[in-house]
This record gives C-alpha cells, structure tokens and sequence, in this order.
C-alpha cells in the first residue's frame, strides 16, 4: 500500500511510569490506513535526531504485562522504553501476538513446548508460519511521521531486512541487551537457531556478551 495512504490519525501525551518506578513522558500517536487494518500505535521520545533511534516491538501480552520469564519481550521492551527516554526517538508497539499467530494460538504453542517443541516448530505444528510477522505497518508508520532513516534498536536481522526491502534507510543497528534465564535459554537458542538472531548465549544461560 502506498505510504500516502497512511495518515496520523490522532496524537496525545503519554505519561508513563517505568517498572523501575521511574517516569518518562511520550507523545502516543494513532494512525489512519494501515494496510492490516489493526491498532498499532507509535510513541514518541523527546526530541529524536536526525537519523532517530527506533524500537520495533511486537506485542507480546505475556511478557510485555505480566512479566512472563518464557521469553525475553518484557525486560526488551523496558530496556527500550529507557533508552529511547534518555536518546529521544520512537517506538512503534505492533499488535502481532505470538510472531504474529495470536494470543490463544501462542499458549496452545506454549503446551506443545512444554512437550519438547522449539517455539517455532510449535507454531508449524498448530498449522502457522513459524513466524508470520512482516514490517509493511511499521514502514507505513515511519513514514507517516516523516520518518525515513533510522537506527534500528534490535538483534532480530529479519527486521533490517525487511524495513529496508521496504524503502526504510536503516543506517544503523544497536542491539538490546540479552536477558536470558533457565526459563527463557531454549527458546532464546531458537531464535539463533531458526531466524539469525544476534545473542551470544553462555552455555548455563548467563548473558554472554563477548
């Protein structure tokens, strides 16, 4: 769809408190257009540079609200949010539940893993793609808010490949940090595994990061 079909739609302040219990202010902003038809929003940091930090985030409700140590989408999400306080520059929360599956199909992936299934192959068991996310919203949004060229904050190479398969200049990539446990270590092994994501894993699940 062309980015001229995607508008801003409306935009608003958003104080938040962060998990550390301090606080940050964004400017939360609506969209009108978005060729899936969904809900994303993007939030705003500060006064973003001319090439501008930006955080793609999945919605991940599991992880993202109620602290889930199966994955790593929560501390994620809080390492942004206080980066992007201190930097300036924009996250864009996409609704795309389990990579994209939903959230009911992604706990009956949960059952399949606690049988010894990897997250990916769980999703292809219950008739999904292992990953059924794609960047198209994102790039509309970019644009939308006149937004071009970026430095991407993520370790997934998937996302740099598709935002610039989409016109995206993405100039730069910062990764997150690693935040892996006991509980998180075989499916953070997947994600290397399966889709090239950038994690330098110890073997007991300590960050390792070189």
């Amino acid at each position: 769809m062309p980015s001229s079909a995607v508008s801003i739609r409306s935009e608003a302040q958003l104080p938040i408190q962060l998990a550390d219990g301090t606080e940050a202010s964004a400017l939360v902003y609506s969209f009108r257009g978005l060729s899936d038809g969904k809900e994303h929003i993007a939030l705003k940091f500060g006064e973003p540079a001319a090439v501008p930090l930006v955080r793609v985030h999945s919605e991940c409700m599991t992880g993202d609200v109620f602290g889930s140590l199966r994955c790593d989408c929560g501390p994620q999400l809080e390492e942004s949010l206080k980066t992007l306080r201190e930097e300036g520059g924009y996250l864009l929360y996409l609704r795309q539940e389990g990579r994209g599956i939903g959230l009911y199909a992604k706990l009956d992936a949960y059952c399949l893993q606690e049988q010894g299934q990897d997250t990916y192959a769980a999703n292809v068991m219950l008739g999904h793609g292992a990953d059924e996310r794609d960047y198209i919203v994102a790039a509309q949004m970019l644009r939308a808010l006149g937004v071009g060229r970026i430095e991407l904050l993520t370790n997934n190479p998937q996302k740099c490949k598709q935002l610039s398969g989409l016109g995206i200049n993405v100039a730069a990539t910062r990764r997150t940090g690693v935040y892996s446990s006991a509980h998180n270590l075989a499916y953070l092994q997947a994600k290397v595994r399966q889709t090239g994501h950038l994690l330098q894993l110890g073997p007991a699940g300590q960050d390792d990061q070189g």
